[in-house]
């Protein structure tokens, strides 16, 4: 007989598994269980740990990133970006990023035949993207800026247009030539120019970063490796939630599942799956409240959200599907909270949660707020429960 897993101990897992209701101990620790922590938007990574690791500071994952390199930021699952333990890099980028690949380097040849940069487009970016990483080991680190100095062909602009005629924008080839680089496996973004929320990334060999070459694992195995470490954090799961997490067709989905012999259980939604050394049921957890941001992974796990979100997807999600900061009790997504101009953290529930629960919330948006000081977060992407809390 098939087993059911309820709802109940889908959030006991996650409890206790995400770190949200037992303390991790270090940046790694947090990423790697998390399989990578969202770094679309730069503060998603710290208060996302913050709220794992009791006692972080900003430095110590600065620290983490830019002086140990015990995790690194790249691009990979959905072309999300992710901040992994660096141990986790080849599985990421062979199981997922090398997929993209040949579709970006056509792009590219595409984009600079069409704007009448060089009439062989293929050979133009491989002359530039060559000359591009010999700049970048040359300097050691480097802005897109500086780069631009030493190969003036990441200068050229690319003009995009509206339907009516009028221009849309223009970016330099320098986005495109470093994106390629980056989904190659040959630079990484390093340290940024400024705060820990600014998104002006500089940029280093991929090798000189992590110490070593990335060691080479075929796709079918890097799947299988990925997917266990997922499963791992994240299971039950559904078929439907690994192909949107991987971002894999669904056939290489059920080809990782039968390779690590995953088992079928029953949830709510319908057929799950987890791990066959992880199908003892596990027991309940103490009643627990965090206050997790924007594109949070846990908030972000997870294509059939029900079970934890509720009915509340509109009020605390934007249109394109990007979760602003949310109120968690027990498992269970209660409300969300936002960040005022003056440094306020302000929030609305939309559900009752009792007395307890309520004096929670209220202790960790005073320690938030302290903890962020004279800094103040706006999400890159802004949902209508952020927005209207907010002011903006």
């Amino acid at each position: 007989m098939t087993r059911k897993v309820p709802d109940d101990e889908r959030r006991a897992r996650l409890a206790t598994r995400h770190h949200l209701a037992s303390p991790a101990h270090s940046v790694s620790e947090t990423a790697g269980a998390m399989v990578g922590l969202h770094s679309s938007d730069p503060a998603t990574v710290y208060l996302s740990a913050r709220a794992r690791i009791p006692g972080l500071k900003s430095g110590d994952m600065e620290a983490a990133l830019y002086d140990d390199r015990t995790v690194v930021r790249i691009l990979a699952m959905r072309r999300t970006m992710f901040v992994i333990p660096t141990d986790l890099a080849p599985l990421l980028h062979y199981s997922s990023t090398v997929a993209l690949m040949a579709a970006e380097r056509t792009r590219a040849v595409r984009m600079v035949e069409d704007a009448g940069i060089a009439t062989n487009g293929t050979k133009w970016v491989e002359r530039v993207s060559e000359r591009t990483l010999e700049a970048l080991h040359a300097r050691g680190e480097a802005l897109a800026t500086e780069l631009t100095k030493d190969v003036p062909e990441l200068g050229e602009k690319i003009t995009f247009y509206k339907k009516d005629g009028s221009v849309l924008s223009k970016v330099g080839m320098s986005t495109r030539i470093l994106f390629l680089l980056a989904i190659e496996g040959r630079i990484i973004r390093g340290r940024p120019k400024g705060s820990w929320v600014s998104s002006l990334y500089c940029w280093a060999p991929m090798e000189d970063w992590i110490g070593s070459p990335m060691v080479e694992i075929d796709q079918p195995q890097a799947q299988r490796l990925l997917l266990t470490r997922w499963l791992r954090s994240f299971g039950p799961a559904t078929e439907l939630d690994m192909k949107w997490w991987t971002g894999w067709p669904v056939t290489q989905v059920r080809r990782a599942l039968a390779g690590i012999g995953a088992v079928e259980v029953q949830v709510d939604s319908g057929p799950a799956y987890l791990l066959p050394e992880d199908f003892t049921p596990v027991e309940p957890v103490s009643p627990w409240v965090q206050l997790l941001p924007s594109l949070d992974p846990t908030t972000m796990g997870w294509k059939q959200r029900e079970w934890y979100l509720g009915p509340h997807y509109p009020r605390l999600f934007d249109r394109n599907g990007n979760a602003g900061p949310t109120i968690w009790v027990d498992g269970r997504v209660v409300g969300g909270w936002a960040q005022r101009a003056n440094g306020e953290i302000v929030w609305e529930l939309l559900e009752d949660v009792g007395t307890e629960a309520l004096s929670e919330i209220e202790r960790q948006a005073a320690a938030l707020a302290d903890w962020l000081g004279e800094r103040v977060v706006i999400p890159r992407f802004r949902s209508p429960s952020d927005k209207a809390l907010a002011g903006n």
